[in-house]
């Protein structure tokens, strides 16, 4: 570490102990021993990776290792060797923002961007600060942005994103911008946005690489989340329109959906009741989400036992509860690590699970090594990103 940085960090300490009576941290204490792990973590702190060419050996490439948190205790038990940024869905817990910047980890919040928050500068400018408020009283390293609602122009939206990126970088040095985006930039729920203008006004994408089946036209019946070939091709659109590869996080599924047969003729023909969504005859909403621990608890007591579809490179299997078989699609280390190999495929910026909290940390040495399984298949062939 340069001995520039290490004496803007012990002035910034000295701040945190002298500084106590005005601020942010009169109202929030830094909750931290040492103290100067509220620091944010220095801009300059990345993960290398192998270069892609030889040409490149001088060159400097990172991999991001996204964990969605929902809240709770298991934090404890993330493999910190391998996550880089955990997006925490809510309030993080103090003690996870020590552990994590112990471990050179940041702790960004996902918020979402509403409507009202586009409709003029003064207002981006309340939003943007209040939330560059909430960052520093809590300590964190940047924000997570997500778009819930359909709008019909992107540019508010993008104008949004840059301020915000500009302002946090300036306010909180170190700090990381991301914004959500579906699976496909091709419009969909009717969203058809300049996500290569996007990528450029934020520090990367955060791709949801799944759900990827939101309405049915053909037949209706259960199908896989996040089937490989979609979430590629999905990827590679990015890519074609004009974003920047190296600023695309690919995030995977680590939960699968369960859904009620009307009628079951064999494994992977299970027709769903006919539910209209957006203009389709069905849709695999009526599908309900379940986390992998639960799968996993779920799946001895199958009466398939796991099959693989290779279509879909995906497993699932059958049970039956009250007269009526279920068929669950979902993801695990065989098809998890099959989507991580796109990182190098695409030469993407990183890779995320959504979420951490949908493992199971209990005691037990299968169930472990069930966990163990799923954080070692998002970096399958170098058994981690960081070095």
């Amino acid at each position: 570490m340069r001995w520039s940085l290490v004496l803007v960090r012990a002035l910034a300490v000295l701040a945190l102990w002298i500084g106590g009576d005005s601020g942010v941290f009169s109202q929030n204490p830094c909750p931290c021993l040492p103290r100067d792990l509220c620091l944010p973590i220095p801009a300059d702190h990345q993960y290398q990776v192998e270069p892609h060419t030889m040409v490149q050996l001088t060159a400097l490439f990172l991999y991001q290792v996204l964990a969605f948190y929902r809240g709770g205790t298991d934090w404890i038990h993330y493999d910190w060797s391998k996550v880089t940024t955990v997006v925490a869905l809510n309030s993080p817990q103090a003690d996870l923002v020590c552990h994590a910047h112990a471990n050179k980890v940041r702790v960004v919040l996902k918020e979402s961007i509403e409507k009202n928050h586009l409709i003029d500068s003064a207002k981006q400018h309340d939003w943007i600060n209040s939330q560059l408020r909430f960052i520093k009283l809590h300590f964190m390293d940047g924000i997570n942005l997500d778009l819930m609602e359909t709008i019909s122009s992107g540019h508010e939206l993008t104008q949004l994103l840059r301020q915000t990126t500009t302002t946090f970088h300036l306010e909180r040095h170190g700090s990381q911008v991301t914004f959500n985006v579906p699976w496909t930039p091709n419009c969909p729920g009717g969203n058809c946005l300049d996500y290569a203008e996007m990528a450029n006004s934020t520090d990367f994408l955060v791709v949801k690489s799944f759900n990827v089946k939101k309405q049915l036209w053909g037949e209706c019946f259960a199908k896989a989340n996040a089937p490989y070939h979609q979430v590629y091709s999905g990827l590679s659109a990015y890519i074609n329109m004009g974003v920047d590869s190296r600023k695309l996080v690919m995030t995977v599924p680590w939960f699968g959906y369960d859904y009620p047969c009307q009628h079951f003729y064999e494994p992977s023909r299970c027709e769903l009741r006919k539910v209209p969504f957006s203009g389709a005859p069905c849709s695999p909403h009526i599908g309900k989400k379940i986390s992998y621990k639960v799968i996993m608890q779920q799946l001895p007591r199958s009466i398939t036992g796991r099959y693989w579809d290779d279509d879909y490179k995906s497993p699932y299997y059958v049970y039956m509860v009250n007269n009526t078989y279920h068929e669950v699609w979902y993801d695990d280390p065989e098809s998890i690590s099959l989507k991580s190999l796109i990182l190098k495929k695409l030469k993407l910026r990183g890779i995320g699970a959504w979420t951490g909290n949908y493992l199971n940390y209990t005691a037990g040495p299968t169930v472990a090594m069930q966990s163990e399984e799923m954080w070692n298949a998002l970096c399958p062939i170098r058994g981690k990103w960081r070095t």
